[in-house]
């Protein structure tokens, strides 16, 4: 499996490698996330060529993590560089803590953005300062909660016990700042100028990112359209991937 050494350290990634025609995406994890919190239908996503990375400091990649959004969004800068990837612009798929991410590029780098697929995040990120000591005082407690919030009712035991190992084995230190990041995090004034066709999609049951954050995005996001999935929760293409993968697919069609 790749990986591309950057001032992060080394970061991991795996490609499903399209046509040179195709659309290029890059899958961006939330908070405590990884790879593994993107599904195989959007991982091998037919028509397109697919990157999907493990932050600084998450899963197999290198690094202590990093302190803010605009340093993890510096860090995708710096892995396309070192990858090789030959393309002018990619589209960001962002995930939670990922959209916020997605965001930053398309604000800051917006030559290298062709378009913004964002899911289950938001313009601001506040995270409740209970989260935010219980990740320093009892890791798996916080977990359990995170769990708990992130997932809709009905959603499969096995993902849920999935998703919280990976927080587990992400660490109190790296989901600390990524929690940290997020809370300070707010592009609310600045949504006026993404550019990029964007596609906004919500689990119609999270209580993480509830559906008014995707509207206040779609609304102000001048190319944007907003797909809900009704009832799913924050982990929304985990718990539906044909469903998130069709609205995917038919974006990138438009």
């Amino acid at each position: 499996m790749p990986y591309a050494k950057t001032s992060q350290g080394k970061l991991f990634y795996t490609l499903s490698q399209g046509s040179a025609a195709e659309p290029t995406l890059v899958l961006i994890h939330g908070a405590g996330g990884s790879r593994l919190h993107w599904p195989a239908e959007l991982r091998r996503l037919p028509g397109a060529t697919v990157y999907t990375i493990d932050l600084p400091g998450h899963g197999r990649s290198e690094g202590p993590g990093c302190s803010s959004i605009e340093e993890y969004a510096r860090a995708i800068t710096d892995l396309l560089d070192a990858a090789g990837i030959n393309v002018p612009t990619v589209i960001p798929v962002g995930h939670s803590m990922g959209g916020a991410i997605g965001m930053t590029l398309a604000l800051d780098f917006p030559d290298r953005v062709a378009g913004l697929v964002l899911i289950a995040t938001g313009a601001k990120l506040r995270v409740a300062p209970a989260i935010l000591a219980g990740i320093q005082s009892d890791l798996e407690a916080s977990a359990d909660l995170i769990t708990q919030y992130a997932w809709a009712s009905q959603a499969p035991s096995h993902l849920m016990d999935a998703g919280r190992q990976v927080i587990l084995e992400t660490g109190a230190d790296v989901l600390l700042q990524d929690f940290t990041a997020c809370d300070h995090f707010d592009v609310m004034e600045r949504l006026g100028d993404i550019h990029a066709p964007t596609l906004i999609v919500a689990g119609s049951a999270d209580q993480l990112t509830p559906v008014k954050y995707a509207h206040f995005l779609a609304e102000r996001i001048a190319q944007a359209r907003l797909v809900t999935i009704a009832e799913a929760g924050h982990m929304v293409m985990l718990e539906q991937p044909t469903k998130v993968e069709k609205a995917v697919r038919a974006f990138l069609n438009t």
